[in-house]
């Protein structure tokens, strides 16, 4: 009965990342026809050509608890050059995505260790303390797959005994996540 309530609550933040991801894209693809279409220049110019400032922006993003949605990059890379553009850049957002999350767990390890936070870290983590009792390696795996705060979940469990093997390999399912995002966002563009 345990795992059918774990299951529920990761297909249900599942469901909310896809209801998010298409919400970006009908938001992208309303702003791309009543905002950009009408001074292309100027946008296509003012994001595309600073790649390195839109790379900034989002390991930004990810170091301090997913500011903006993964997804809003990946749309961009995926207009910003060709195909394997495209997979270049999902590998590297991944990539920074699990790095930030590790980060964030060895922060959190780290905290543990701090008297003051002990006191702090209950009130900063209230809302996900109970999360992680109820379903432990389960929201790690949620975080990863969903739109829950990737690197705060993965700061708490690093305040935690939580073995950092098992969660490095818990945290893997967050590549499958940009796999996944990334093909969805690849499908519908290429027969939208």
């Amino acid at each position: 009965m345990k795992l059918i309530k774990k299951f529920k609550f990761l297909f249900k933040n599942i469901l909310k990342g896809l209801l998010w991801l298409a919400i970006l894209a009908v938001l992208y693809l309303l702003a791309k026809e009543y905002i950009v279409s009408d001074n292309q220049d100027i946008w296509l110019e003012r994001f595309y050509s600073r790649p390195l400032l839109i790379y900034g922006i989002y390991i930004g993003s990810e170091i301090f608890f997913g500011l903006f949605p993964p997804e809003i990059f990946m749309l961009w890379a995926y207009f910003k050059g060709d195909t394997w553009h495209y997979v270049f850049n999902l590998i590297f957002f991944a990539g920074v995505s699990y790095g930030a999350g590790y980060l964030a767990f060895l922060i959190g390890r780290y905290l543990r260790k701090v008297v003051m936070f002990r006191f702090l870290g209950r009130k900063f983590f209230s809302k996900y303390w109970p999360l992680f009792r109820k379903y432990g390696s389960f929201l790690i795996i949620t975080a990863a797959l969903t739109p829950l705060p990737w690197s705060l979940i993965s700061m708490l469990v690093g305040t935690t005994e939580y073995p950092m093997n098992r969660y490095l390999n818990f945290a893997l399912f967050r590549l499958l996540r940009f796999g996944i995002y990334g093909l969805i966002i690849f499908q519908s563009h290429q027969f939208g």
